[in-house]
């Protein structure tokens, strides 16, 4: 990127420049989604940054946030994640939206006759064998061969099943059983239509890998947003198998490492993550991520992929970062 550009401030008034009609939103529910926190998060996007990278993609949030504010005008995005699935739908809306609309509008036509029928049929006999039939016979990577019927299948699963869950069995096959929706919104061709666009922007790159790829790739003054699966308030509040491998202690110790390392060579780094004593103990007890300049900041947000209606609601959760926080 030119050195003219890498530290240019942002405009806090291109938040209106554009319509509200044409600004994209999440196509996905995700466990973890952050649309309910933006107001909290962008009292940390910093004034000024360079390249934007969000390491842990999930529902895009953040993105979509920053591009329909005018953001990321002038800068390379990375959105990184290692969910095959996640990311061979998220290629599929950016080169072939249209396709994968008419796909969705068939399913949400089908689905009609009988809603629990129709989704165990999408799951079972369409989308797990297309996605098993892909992994053992294509080259490439399930992301690289996923097609926009196969990413139709995932956003109308996605949209009509359990608390919206992505979540695998040990053998990798989607298994969330379906949800208790009357009239789901299956296809929202605009919103796809807007996520697109945003997603086709020249500057912004796809890709599949781990959260610790951003380390070659990101310099000083570029923004890094790390949105990773929680780490668990107890022993049954776990809920990280949006992989088969799940995000144990060791990954947050790990990505710990990652975010000190940014903050240490200049980086603007925000982090959000769960209260747990294990959060607590790497953040805002470690020595070493104080001195990186990392403040753990506890703020308000609603919870609800509990199975449980009772266990949702209200919980503090960490904003970590070493971008100044903006007034009101």
């Amino acid at each position: 990127m030119p050195k003219s550009e890498h530290k240019r401030p942002v405009s806090r008034e291109s938040r209106s420049s554009q319509n509200a009609d044409d600004s994209p939103r999440p196509f996905l529910k995700w466990a973890g989604g952050k649309r309910q926190l933006l107001p909290r998060l962008r009292r940390f996007y910093p004034d000024q940054f360079g390249n934007y990278f969000e390491p842990f993609v999930g529902s895009g949030a953040v993105f979509f946030d920053l591009h329909a504010r005018g953001l990321l005008k002038g800068r390379d995005a990375l959105l990184i994640d290692n969910s095959q699935d996640l990311v061979g739908c998220y290629r599929a809306v950016r080169d072939q939206a249209e396709v994968l609309i008419r796909g969705l509008r068939t399913l949400a036509k089908e689905r009609q006759s009988d809603p629990a029928v129709h989704y165990y049929d999408v799951r079972d006999r369409r989308f797990n064998p297309m996605r098993s039939h892909l992994r053992d016979q294509e080259p490439r990577p399930l992301a690289d061969a996923y097609t926009p019927e196969l990413a139709a299948m995932l956003i109308y699963l996605n949209r009509t099943g359990f608390n919206g869950l992505f979540r695998q069995n040990a053998r990798g096959g989607f298994n969330v059983p379906v949800g208790r929706y009357v009239n789901p919104r299956i296809c929202d061709a605009a919103n796809l239509r807007n996520a697109a666009a945003a997603l086709s922007r020249t500057r912004t790159r796809i890709l599949l890998g781990d959260f610790s790829t951003v380390l070659g790739q990101a310099k000083v003054d570029d923004f890094v947003y790390f949105d990773p699966p929680y780490a668990p308030l107890s022993a049954t509040a776990s809920f990280t198998s949006y992989t088969s491998g799940g995000f144990g202690e060791e990954e947050q110790v790990r990505l710990q490492k990652v975010v000190i390392d940014l903050a240490n060579r200049g980086c603007k780094v925000v982090l959000s993550n769960s209260t747990a004593p294990l959060i607590e103990r790497l953040y805002e007890r470690d020595e070493t991520a104080r001195r990186a300049g990392l403040s753990a900041h506890r703020v308000p947000a609603r919870r609800a992929i509990n199975s449980k209606a009772s266990a949702r609601g209200q919980v503090l959760e960490y904003i970590i970062t070493n971008v100044p926080e903006r007034g009101e």
